[in-house]
């Protein structure tokens, strides 16, 4: 089992880190030239700056079993289909049963952009959501471990 970060605008990669080192998992950060992130206790891979680049670069490296932190649908559908256990910033589970609904949203919400309306952005984030993270990772960490 190891862990890979989509890094480029996570707000938890640190959370993930520290979980990480503590429960001896290996842990990879991947993000793109237009971010600089070091983490003691996870190797980082920068990619060169494009469109998906690095979201394709975790899933090349990723493997049934493995963990992978991130926000985006797409990344997290393709995720799932190399049997990988994906999570999001605020500790939510993508799954087979909630991915294709998440995917025809961001459809809807990007065809409404593009025909000029707007949708709601994010909120502030809050030390609530990185406790649920934190839970959520860990919880997921322990299950997989006892399926090993």
């Amino acid at each position: 089992m190891k862990i890979y970060i989509d890094a480029d605008g996570c707000p938890v990669t640190d959370i993930a880190v520290q979980i990480a080192v503590e429960n001896g998992i290996e842990c990879t950060i991947i993000c793109d030239t237009a971010h600089i992130i070091q983490c003691n206790g996870a190797e980082t891979i920068t990619v060169s700056k494009g469109a998906d680049s690095a979201d394709f670069r975790l899933v090349n490296l990723l493997r049934k079993g493995d963990i992978a932190v991130t926000q985006d649908y797409g990344l997290a559908a393709m995720c799932l289909s190399k049997n990988a256990a994906v999570i999001n910033q605020d500790g939510k589970r993508y799954t087979e049963e909630n991915i294709q609904g998440l995917l025809e949203f961001r459809a809807v919400s990007a065809k409404i952009r593009r025909s000029g309306g707007r949708t709601k952005g994010l909120s502030k984030r809050t030390p609530q959501q990185n406790l649920d993270f934190e839970i959520s990772l860990r919880e997921l960490i322990k299950r997989l471990k006892n399926n090993e």
